[in-house]
């Protein structure tokens, strides 16, 4: 039976750890590549996932599941690369709004076909959730910078992307969380080796590992929470819930880094604490 009120607390810790993610990852981006950051992260987490699922002997799930946890890791971890590429193109404040926005998109486009309309109350929140990332995320002093109209073509492959990934990670956790992590993980790995190898990069290959571990361990607690929230109640409500995830970075940049939060993002921050308790009731 669902629980609309541990759904939403789930979500909240995926979105939270998501956000440290976020913030380890562009803290140590400013010193060494994000691309080895992300690749160092995700290795080092699927060597803990493969002690922890081989060492509790975790019952195998499914074939369906396995095969949508990888394919979950493998096309996750593309459209972030897509999304770092993206982002450096230009007009990064209207391409993470719009990714952010899609990730959130895809999965209650598909959840509403799925196991039908949400309660009226669950719809308004939602809204309140969509309009939330969008104020969060989005950044008008940057909108013209750049190549925006490429730009945004990327942003929107990846938000569809990571929305795509959330469904997967649903369809998987449904044979038991730990192999679903670890699947996804693995796949995740060869996809970001891959892109590595195709395309270099060019900054120093040295002083990525702390920050990739810290960054990767997050990402992978976040993971978690994010398949418990989806276990609990409606895809829909996680996927939104968790998508939040760029208010956990703001407040993390504004306590360590003294970087202010803008007046939008906090009114942003006031419309996500009301969808949350929307979402809960």
């Amino acid at each position: 039976m669902a629980s609309s009120g541990a759904a939403a607390g789930f979500g909240l810790l995926s979105a939270a750890t998501w956000g440290g993610s976020d913030f380890a990852g562009g803290f140590g981006a400013r010193r060494a590549s994000s691309l080895l950051i992300t690749a160092s992260g995700q290795i080092a987490s699927l060597l803990i996932l493969l002690s922890l699922t081989i060492g509790l002997h975790s019952p195998v799930p499914g074939r369906l599941q396995l095969i949508c946890g990888a394919i979950g890791g493998f096309e996750g971890a593309l459209a972030l690369a897509i999304f770092y590429r993206a982002l450096a193109m230009g007009a990064m404040g209207l391409t993470a709004a719009l990714t952010g926005l899609l990730t959130a998109f895809v999965p209650v486009v598909f959840e509403f076909f799925r196991a039908g309309r949400p309660a009226p109350l669950t719809a308004v929140g939602l809204a309140f959730g969509f309009l939330a990332i969008w104020l969060i995320t989005h950044t008008p002093a940057d909108a013209g910078a750049g190549s925006p109209s490429k730009a945004l073509l990327l942003g929107a492959v990846a938000g569809v992307g990571f929305g795509a990934q959330l469904i997967l990670f649903k369809i998987a956790s449904e044979g038991g969380v730990a192999w679903a992590l670890t699947s996804g993980r693995i796949a995740g790995v060869g996809a970001i080796l891959m892109v590595i190898a195709f395309a270099p990069p060019s900054r120093p290959w040295r002083g990525f590992w702390l920050a990739g571990i810290v960054s990767g361990s997050f990402d992978t607690v976040g993971n978690l929470f994010y398949m418990l929230s989806a276990r609990f109640g409606r895809l829909d409500v996680a996927a939104v819930i968790c998508s939040l995830y760029p208010a956990g970075t703001i407040l993390l940049a504004a306590v360590i880094l003294h970087e202010h939060p803008t007046r939008r993002q906090l009114t942003g921050m006031a419309v996500a604490l009301a969808a949350v308790v929307l979402l809960s009731l």
